[in-house]
């Protein structure tokens, strides 16, 4: 494996600088290989992904293993896939991902190829890319990539666009105060962005930029701060990144608490947050960042584990509003605006007719059609809906494990819904329980199941790719 670990680098939020960092002899495509896949085989494979517990038996903690199948086998209901099957302390099927706990994994839009930054550990931040041959034959290719001195050990990244990954953290600093005991007086807080942009064809990065998060003077002295930012995509125009924001509030005027080191906190004042905010940058300099703002709804729109925001058919993005607390919302960022379409708001409670509902994933396919895994609140279990996002319609699509009290675990984690086409695939099930490929054609609103998923104690399925 040829590394590509660079050195540290220390960023100064008062000069904003970028780094580009590539290699002189990267070819991720080994010598004669097929460029547009692993091994020159057209076969198209579907990774399964599926999450594995810890030492100490904690779901979901203990790293990811994957298996590619075939179209066909993944429609055979007949057929297994044992992900977890061990003999003594080894797992015997499929490929482990290098990664101390759950991997967030990214794929090319045909599966020939896997990407993953490994998620916190002695090597968190380290990028690897392999290319797909076969149930669990994958080949680690290209270099090894740390992107930990920019992004940390346990960075927030995606494909923000094909060929394109986009990794973004934030930090929020204390809070700034003048005065002393019991006169304080709140001056803000700052939060420090960083975003590093990879080239997933050519493994490098090939920008970073650093500043603090572009909230207004009158913003800040009003209380708001950003802890966590997430799921970056790239507009059809490939001209800016949109990057979802985890926004907080507190009351400045509110009752002050000080603790024994003398310490004053003042109170949650998120009810009063004035709506839903993204952020955007230029691509592809990562400069002249500012916020959009949608007054439809103050849900938080940093998704959790899984892609919330995608390009449409019509080159509009469409953002589905939840983190992992759940929501219930679609909005639109227009491609000629740039900006909020005030005019479109999907609600799957108001569609589906129902209350408290927490949507987990969601997958635009094309044409305005899209898929939503969801969960309701007070429920046990986990739901399909099919997504139209033309008329704002969606219909639930039913599966008999749906109300399984052990998909709330699995939602909780969900990473990716696979697309081939007008099909849809689907990995569901429970924690620690069997479950299958369900398999959603969007044109005849249909769903049907296929392979079988042998599940083990902590385990359960997260992803088709």
């Amino acid at each position: 494996m040829k590394k590509n670990l660079f050195k540290t680098v220390l960023f100064s939020t008062a000069t904003i600088a970028a780094l580009i960092l590539g290699s002189c002899s990267n070819d991720d495509n080994n010598s004669g290989e097929n460029p547009s896949g692993g091994d020159g085989d057209s076969k198209r494979w579907i990774s399964i992904t599926g999450s594995f517990p810890d030492d100490e038996g904690t779901p979901g903690d203990g790293g990811t293993r994957a298996y590619a199948i075939s179209e066909e086998n993944a429609a055979n209901p007949n057929y297994v896939v044992e992900l977890f099957k061990m003999q003594g302390e080894k797992y015997v099927n499929g490929f482990g991902l290098k990664s101390a706990r759950t991997a967030r994994v990214q794929a090319s839009a045909d599966g020939k190829f896997l990407y993953n930054i490994q998620y916190t550990g002695t090597d968190g931040g380290v990028f690897n890319k392999y290319a797909v041959n076969g149930e669990g034959n994958y080949e680690e290719v290209g270099f090894e990539l740390n992107t930990a001195t920019i992004l940390g050990n346990a960075p927030r990244w995606v494909k923000a666009a094909e060929g394109i990954g986009v990794g973004v953290y934030a930090s929020a600093g204390t809070i700034s105060y003048e005065g002393t005991a019991p006169n304080f007086v709140y001056k803000g807080r700052e939060s420090e962005i960083k975003i590093a942009v990879l080239n997933l064809d050519n493994t490098s990065i090939t920008n970073t930029n650093v500043f603090n998060f572009p909230f207004t003077d009158a913003e800040k002295a009003a209380g708001y701060s950003v802890g966590r930012i997430d799921v970056p995509v790239l507009n059809a125009a490939k001209d800016r990144i949109y990057i979802g924001c985890n926004v907080s509030k507190i009351n400045p005027a509110g009752t002050i608490t000080i603790n024994n080191s003398g310490i004053p906190s003042w109170p949650s004042d998120a009810a009063n947050i004035d709506g839903t905010k993204t952020l955007v940058v230029d691509y592809p300099s990562l400069r002249n960042p500012r916020v959009i703002t949608s007054t439809l709804t103050k849900t938080n729109n940093h998704g959790y584990r899984t892609m919330t925001q995608h390009v449409g058919t019509d080159g509009h993005i469409y953002q589905a509003v939840f983190s992992n607390s759940g929501g219930s919302e679609i909005l639109r960022i227009s491609k000629t605006t740039y900006n909020y379409d005030p005019n479109f708001h999907f609600n799957l409670n108001t569609v589906l007719g129902i209350t408290g509902a927490n949507i987990k994933a969601f997958k635009y396919v094309k044409d305005g059609l899209a898929v939503a895994l969801y969960t309701i609140s007070g429920t046990p279990g986990g739901y399909i809906a099919l997504i139209n996002l033309n008329d704002k319609s969606a219909t639930k699509l039913a599966t008999e494990i749906e109300t399984n009290a052990g998909l709330n675990t699995t939602l909780g984690q969900y990473q990716n819904i696979g697309v081939i086409g007008d099909k849809v695939y689907v990995p569901l099930s429970p924690a620690g329980v069997d479950g299958n490929i369900y398999i959603i054609d969007t044109k005849a609103k249909t769903i049907t199941k296929g392979a079988q998923l042998k599940a083990a104690s902590g385990s359960f399925y997260l992803g088709a790719y």
